[in-house]
């Protein structure tokens, strides 16, 4: 069990001596994360090494927050600031998302390690997801907006509303899984 230590020094006037006050407390425990906003889970649940089987594999998990920060910053091209607001975090936060997720991503990547991606304090954005007919282009409105009318990639007028992404905890069975 931690304890957290405080220490204090004291200077005194008279002899420019320093006294050491130590304090013993509560144990140190760290403030609770707070819950970040992720648009849904990613559309697999881990990626591995081709030809190594899983079970001889060293796991990376990459949590959902993390993923959501790669996701914004590095394929949306996203400021930190703008993307900070999405997932209702501060800047420095999502600076360290950011940072750990590609410490994480490099480690699997170099040392031929799964990327597992799951866990995290999170919530999903209330947003609508469509799909053009024409292209496969994937469009994204939040609830309240006008539904997307024209394709942005082929300006094609066939769009469908797709399943909203979920934020449920993935099946942990895999095809050919005894129940």
């Amino acid at each position: 069990m931690k304890t957290s230590l405080f220490l204090y020094y004291l200077l005194t006037d008279s002899h420019n001596e320093h006294m050491l006050i130590t304090l013993i407390g509560e144990p140190a425990v760290p403030r609770p994360h707070k819950c970040r906003t992720i648009l849904g889970q990613p559309l697999v649940q881990a990626f591995k090494p081709a030809g190594m089987p899983r079970r001889v594999l060293e796991t990376v998990e990459l949590r959902l927050d993390e993923v959501e920060a790669l996701r914004l910053a590095d394929l949306e091209g996203l400021y930190h600031q703008q993307a900070a607001q999405q997932m209702g975090i501060s800047r420095a936060t999502f600076g360290r998302l950011l940072e750990q997720a590609h410490k994480k991503v490099a480690d699997a990547l170099l040392h031929g390690k799964m990327l597992l991606f799951a866990g995290g304090n999170v919530t999903c954005a209330r947003r609508r997801l469509f799909q053009c007919y024409d292209c496969g282009q994937r469009v994204e409105a939040p609830f309240g907006q006008a539904r997307p009318t024209q394709c942005p990639a082929c300006t094609g007028e066939s769009i469908r509303r797709m399943a909203p992404p979920t934020c449920q905890k993935p099946s942990t069975t895999r095809p050919g899984d005894q129940p």
